[in-house]
């Protein structure tokens, strides 16, 4: 019987180090001395070979498309799926998917899967920093972000992972237009408290969200959810009950904007009378609630689009990124700032 072949991961898990870690040392990334030894040790006793990874690269790529997306249920990431679908189909090119679930780990087993089956191009919403992606681009990956980039992280010691990442173009929406938007809309309503429910790689909009409201933010009124409805549901709950006095909410989601829904229904807060809603993603839904949700629509299927295309045509010349533009759509959730609520 054929005997099952070494991954990257039961390299891991031998070792007691993470996925990341693994692919870093074996590329020639930073890791202490001690990591390093032990991984390395493993990897030889397991008869690991990541040469294999290098001649998949330079001799025998399988081509086709890897899509990493933090979770193929959401109808948001459905959307930009289907972008990139369509644009693939029309050059020929086949694409495989995973789902990180907006966990590095994940995304770092997921990224290593790609490389051992010869996949030479990844669009990724990208969870995490510059250490998952460096070794990736190291080894010749040709990659585009799509709705989210990465910096490298503020944590990660030393420069080649911010210098690595910011090589990789991405196709985003301006999130900046649209946070700015929508609090003009929601001060201009006379709104002075108002919260912001966001959740994982949404760096980006709450900055935003600080520098437009200025001194009229408000630190407690800023909580992040993991990706998960019942953490998204807690964060909108525990925010509501905790600050009766809040009068709107810019939900940084679709799923943090239905925890929101979900929360003040539960709670017996209406709808803009005791609160005032503004959700990022204009999904099926968002129109059938009642009101219907104010929105910040992006255009998720054109993201995805136009990811495929520039990883589609990347070759010696870096293509550059996208910016998409965003649109406030508004409808029945927000109103004018009303009386305060007492606890309830």
């Amino acid at each position: 019987m054929k005997t099952r072949r070494t991954t990257i991961k039961d390299v891991a898990e031998a070792a007691g180090v993470g996925v990341a870690t693994v692919s870093r040392v074996l590329s020639g990334g930073s890791a202490s001395p001690r990591t390093a030894e032990r991984v390395l040790d493993v990897a030889a006793r397991l008869d690991y070979r990541p040469s294999a990874l290098g001649r998949n690269l330079r001799r025998r790529r399988s081509g086709g498309i890897g899509l990493l997306l933090p979770d193929i249920t959401d109808s948001f990431y459905a959307r930009l799926a289907d972008g990139v679908l369509g644009c693939a189909r029309s050059a020929g090119e086949p694409v495989v998917l995973g789902a990180t679930g907006d966990d590095e780990e994940r995304e770092a087993e997921l990224i290593g899967t790609l490389l051992e089956q010869g996949v030479e191009r990844v669009i990724a919403v990208p969870c995490g920093g510059g250490e998952t992606w460096e070794p990736a681009l190291r080894a010749g990956l040709i990659v585009v972000f799509a709705h989210r980039s990465v910096t490298g992280r503020a944590d990660a010691p030393g420069p080649p992972a911010v210098s690595a990442c910011a090589t990789v173009p991405a196709v985003l929406a301006d999130d900046r237009a649209g946070v700015r938007t929508a609090l003009d809309y929601l001060t201009g309503l006379g709104h002075r408290r108002v919260a912001y429910l966001g959740g994982p790689g949404q760096e980006q909009r709450l900055a935003v969200f600080r520098r437009t409201l200025g001194p009229l933010v408000d630190e407690e009124l800023i909580v992040l959810a993991r990706g998960s409805r019942d953490s998204a549901y807690a964060a909108a709950a525990g925010l509501f009950q905790r600050r009766p006095d809040l009068t709107a909410v810019l939900a940084g989601g679709n799923l943090l904007g239905e925890a929101a829904v979900l929360a003040a229904r539960e709670l017996d807060l209406r709808v803009p009378r005791d609160l005032s809603l503004v959700m990022f993603d204009d999904v099926p839904w968002a129109e059938l609630c009642a009101p219907p949700l104010t929105v910040i629509a992006q255009p998720a299927q054109d993201i995805g689009y136009r990811a495929a295309e520039l990883v589609l045509r990347a070759g010696d010349q870096r293509p550059r990124g996208v910016l998409l533009p965003t649109e406030l759509i508004v409808r029945g959730s927000c109103g004018p700032r009303g009386p305060s609520r007492s606890p309830r």
